[in-house]
């Protein structure tokens, strides 16, 4: 517990530091600790630390640990892995926030989930920042489009977008793209301010092309167990 609430604090010294570098207020800035593979133990550790956000990349893992934690409270709970659309529901009932709506399947599925009427959940359109269009998110030439059906759908909120830095680039410039692909989404959807970047290697990079949401594993929870 002392280790991890040392890495905790560390990394929220970076984010608070790069926030002033680049002129950012470091309250506008969400961290989300990603905890894949980890046991839900870490999660309640991580709440008694004041962590209010987690994320998980598997809908069986997401599902699996909130259900096993279903009295803990204070605890927002983001679905960051690819989506899949047979499995919306199941995302659905255990997301809060789902970051990764690449296509309009997807968005439909997830929006036949909810219940009219009911809570809006909180959405993410994520964008493809590499030339592979085999690669998770939607291509850029559609991000217009997606946006407008997802602003469509009854029990969806468009809160932003989402991207993952490609690998063979400097995060920098890829950061600076989807700041600009924010813009399109915001022009659908006035109040779609989320711009959801940055890992444990590059969030610096991210605070500074104006990311308000960094999905940070590693650096906090420390070594990631083997897969189980």
């Amino acid at each position: 517990m002392s280790e991890l609430r040392t890495r905790l604090a560390e990394v929220d010294e970076n984010i608070a530091s790069a926030a002033r570098r680049f002129q950012r207020d470091a309250a506008e800035i969400t961290r989300i600790v990603v905890t894949k593979f980890h046991p839900a133990q870490l999660i309640t550790d991580l709440a008694a630390l004041g962590v209010h956000d987690v994320g998980e990349n598997r809908q069986q893992e997401l599902s699996q640990k909130r259900a096993e934690l279903a009295d803990l409270g204070g605890v927002r709970w983001h679905f960051i892995g690819q989506a899949q659309s047979n499995k919306a529901r199941q995302i659905r009932a255990a997301a809060d926030v789902v970051h990764s709506v690449d296509r309009e399947k997807i968005a439909t599925a997830l929006d036949a989930a909810g219940e009219p009427g009911g809570a809006q959940l909180d959405v993410l359109l994520q964008v493809n920042l590499t030339a592979d269009e085999g690669r998770g998110g939607v291509e850029p030439a559609d991000i217009e489009k997606l946006a407008t059906r997802i602003a469509c759908l009854e029990t969806l909120r468009l809160r932003g977008v989402m991207a993952v830095a490609p690998l063979e680039e400097d995060p920098a410039p890829a950061f600076a793209r989807l700041a600009g692909y924010s813009d399109i989404v915001r022009s659908v959807v006035a109040d779609a301010r989320w711009i959801s970047a940055g890992m444990s290697h590059d969030f610096t990079e991210a605070i500074a092309h104006g990311a308000t949401h960094l999905r940070i594993g590693s650096a906090i929870t420390g070594t990631r167990p083997a897969r189980g």
